[in-house]
């Protein structure tokens, strides 16, 4: 049996490493061949002797196509903020991010901020601090860094995330 299946949807500049985050740690489903933008994925964990299935909803366009963002995050239950911490202007457009998605959404909405590539720290321009800070100002729920490439912290970023749909969509853990 499982509780409630949450759509989440992953939002970021690009080649920060969504589709890596999408391709190493869940089930594709979604035709890559179809240009509109989106990606579509399966996940089922257990988090905390709870199991979930996570409808992944990876939003993998550059600006062209950003407006359709609000489209997707309809019946979303959660989000993922993802940046890349070898590249500052990657967080830097967070805020734009954010005002395409805050407008579509219920004050119950957990946004985690995700930096990737941390097998990259030799070549990071944005500190782990700069992006808790980041997160704290902008009122968001939770910071993970990770790194696609080796999985650390991979599945951290869905378990949390899981963690607030959970706790905020009425499945209480203790």
């Amino acid at each position: 049996m499982y509780y409630p299946t949450y759509k989440i949807i992953v939002f970021g500049d690009k080649g920060v490493g969504k589709s890596s985050l999408m391709e190493g740690y869940t089930t594709h489903l979604s035709d890559s061949t179809l240009n509109i933008g989106v990606d579509f994925c399966l996940k089922t964990l257990i988090v905390d002797d709870k199991k979930v299935k996570l409808q992944v909803w990876v939003f993998r366009v550059g600006e062209r196509f950003r407006f359709l963002l609000s489209t997707y995050v309809k019946a979303a239950k959660g989000g993922i903020f993802m940046y890349d911490i070898t590249n500052y202007s990657s967080l830097a457009h967070i805020d734009d991010w954010l005002a395409l998605i805050k407008k579509e959404i219920d004050k119950l909405f957990p946004i985690i901020v995700v930096g990737n590539k941390g097998d990259l720290s030799e070549e990071r321009e944005v500190s782990a601090e700069e992006g808790i800070n980041i997160a704290k100002s902008r009122d968001l729920d939770a910071f993970i860094e990770c790194s696609c490439k080796t999985g650390e912290n991979v599945e951290e970023v869905f378990k949390t995330l899981t963690r607030l749909m959970l706790q905020r969509w009425g499945i209480i853990l203790n």
